[in-house]
């Protein structure tokens, strides 16, 4: 068996870290583009979506209705951020810590609030874990990105 040169095995320890790094911005981008979901959904199947993660029945409010669609449209742009992220890494690699540390900061919001708010660990800890988990794999391998 031939080993491979410390040069290539260098370069191959590069390339792993840049692909996990694209892993991780993968996933933040459908984490949040995910949220394009109740941009188009009509308003009762949203209230059923909520319910299915926690939320009491909310009766129709075209203001809680307005304010869906701007979070959800708000939330799924992120999501295209990111993915431009994942598809072009070196390209955009300046805002790739910044985007790391914008999860962190989420997670930390979502904890602070749901511990305060007493809510029940679904959803809240899959959302608390994906900003945290998400955002310290970004911060850790932003910089394989650079070109």
């Amino acid at each position: 068996m031939i080993w491979p040169r410390p040069n290539n095995l260098d370069q191959i320890k590069t390339t792993m870290k840049l692909r996990l790094l694209r892993i991780f911005l993968g996933f933040s981008a459908f984490a949040w583009g995910i949220s394009i979901v109740g941009v188009f959904a009509r308003w009762s199947s949203a209230a059923k979506m909520l319910q299915g993660l926690g939320a009491k029945p909310i009766a129709y409010d075209p203001m809680l209705d307005y304010w869906l669609r701007m979070a959800s449209g708000a939330f799924a742009l992120v999501g295209v951020w990111f993915l431009v992220m994942t598809v072009w890494p070196r390209k955009f690699y300046a805002a790739i810590p910044w985007f790391g540390a914008f999860m962190l900061v989420e997670g930390l919001i979502l904890l602070v609030h749901g511990l305060r708010l007493s809510l029940p660990p679904s959803p809240l800890y899959g959302d608390v874990s994906a900003c945290l988990l998400g955002g310290a794999g970004i911060l850790v391998l932003a910089r394989q990105a650079r070109p």
